[in-house]
């Protein structure tokens, strides 16, 4: 992946992109720094990109970081000396390895989780009983029951969940919505490409190793079937295995659909299906799909995903990305820049976010931090928090988070069967006339855990 030059050509009109900041977090939202009442705060999963939402958190809203939790003491350690040197108290929070051991002892009003994907369910649904508003990095789950039960729990304890799919309050992203597809600038669009290109699917073969004493490796599993311990699952070692996740599907194709989603309004599709397998990187442990391409659906549209951790990216300066097709134009957006290109005559169009270096002069230091995504995610918790303190959804709720992960999951279980197209059935949980398929909406749980349902939450 090649840094991008922010120095090239840039489209961002002041005046409206301004605007267009505060139509993306609401007025109320925006002012959240200074009126949002002080929230006791709790991060489980302190990795990356837990720690990188937290942090953007704090400079936000006015909160109180109190505890945080991880299996991992090292990783524990170094995340709270990061939050006490930033959050305004300069307090250290209280370190848990045990989250519903936090959960019962300390009173919390928001939870950040930012653990591996197979303990997101059970971790949210706790979390939403316990009564805190819950921010839940995606994919929200690994199987498609896990999800119904997590906006099951939601609705039934009427707690805000914000899903971290931060497209949809990326400033620049919001105004090529609503500057060139909302105005109608691309015609009749009937055709959306998703993808992703990069060389992300790990291809070591590292040998079986003791557990360090600073990791709980059994805990860190979970539910999750236990495999032999063969280095640190963090960063991105555990995303090579389907045990943990659903391969880059579900770690990528879930943001650039979701952004797809979003901008076009678009619900369920009406019909999945998916090919692909391990065609190129064969010597490696990872047992995700290094070639892989789905359809997913809709009424007089399709929108097609490919991924190939090989090769060449179609597009070098949109190796991940949602391409719109539109018989007056095509529009294309990444995380880092988007370009509406026009049939015909007309003006061609370039968005890219801005680097706030003078507010947050902080971000120009952060440890692998995503500068280009800073904004988005800043924006993205304080429409999180306008939704607890004034009611109404997230933009990225629950329920949209949930279809988005389910489709990409259900397209996996199309290429599993051979490729086969499936209708999932919201309502009645099921895939439409094949039993075969609707067995595997819910993986097996590890003994000692239990499997959430949506009917028992």
């Amino acid at each position: 992946m090649k840094d991008f030059n922010l120095n090239r050509r840039t489209f961002i009109k002041g005046t409206a992109a301004a605007s267009l900041a505060m139509s993306a977090t609401g007025v109320n939202a925006m002012s959240s720094k200074k009126a949002a009442p002080k929230y006791n705060v709790a991060l489980i999963g302190t990795g990356w990109y837990g720690t990188s939402d937290l942090l953007h958190l704090i400079q936000v809203a006015d909160v109180e970081v109190v505890s945080l939790c991880d299996v991992d003491t090292e990783q524990l350690d170094k995340a709270a000396t990061r939050v006490s040197q930033r959050q305004k108290s300069g307090k250290r929070p209280k370190l848990y390895s045990d989250y519903k051991k936090m959960l019962k002892e300390q009173k919390l009003d928001v939870v950040l989780i930012g653990s591996p994907d197979h303990w997101h369910a059970l971790q949210a649904i706790d979390t939403i009983k316990a009564g805190a508003h819950v921010y839940l990095q995606k994919p929200i789950s690994v199987d498609v029951i896990e999800g119904e039960a997590i906006l099951a729990a939601a609705r039934k304890y009427d707690r805000v969940v914000q899903v971290g799919t931060q497209r949809r309050s990326t400033p620049f992203l919001r105004e090529a919505k609503e500057e060139i597809v909302d105005k109608g600038l691309l015609g009749k669009i009937s055709h959306v490409e998703v993808c992703c290109y990069y060389h992300m699917r790990n291809g070591s073969n590292p040998p079986l190793q003791d557990v360090p004493a600073h990791l709980d490796y059994d805990m860190w599993t979970g539910p999750a079937p236990l495999r032999p311990y063969d280095g640190s699952p963090h960063i991105r070692w555990w995303r090579a295995f389907n045990e943990y996740g659903n391969g880059i599907m579900g770690d990528m194709c879930v943001h650039m659909l979701d952004a797809a989603r979003w901008t076009l309004d678009l619900g369920w599709p009406k019909k999945i299906s998916s090919q692909g397998g391990i065609y190129v990187q064969k010597d490696a442990k990872s047992n995700i799909s290094d070639t892989q391409s789905a359809v997913f659906e809709y009424d007089e549209l399709n929108v097609v995903w490919q991924h190939r951790t090989w090769g060449q990216a179609a597009d070098l300066e949109y190796p991940w990305s949602y391409i719109f097709y539109g018989d007056k134009g095509t529009l294309k957006c990444s995380t880092k820049m988007y370009d509406f290109t026009p049939v015909g005559d007309g003006e061609a169009i370039h968005g890219e976010p801005k680097i706030d270096g003078k507010t947050y002069p902080e971000d120009l230091k952060e440890e692998k931090i995503e500068i280009h995504a800073a904004n988005a995610n800043r924006a993205h918790m304080r429409n999180f928090l306008d939704a607890i303190e004034n009611g109404g959804r997230p933009v990225a709720d629950i329920e949209q988070g949930h279809i988005s992960t389910a489709a990409c999951i259900l397209a996996n279980i199309s290429m599993e069967l051979g490729g086969r197209p499936l209708v999932y059935d919201p309502k009645k949980r099921i895939v439409v006339g094949d039993k075969e398929a609707t067995a595997l909406l819910q993986r097996p749980y590890r003994k000692g855990y239990t499997h959430p349902h949506p009917d028992k939450v």
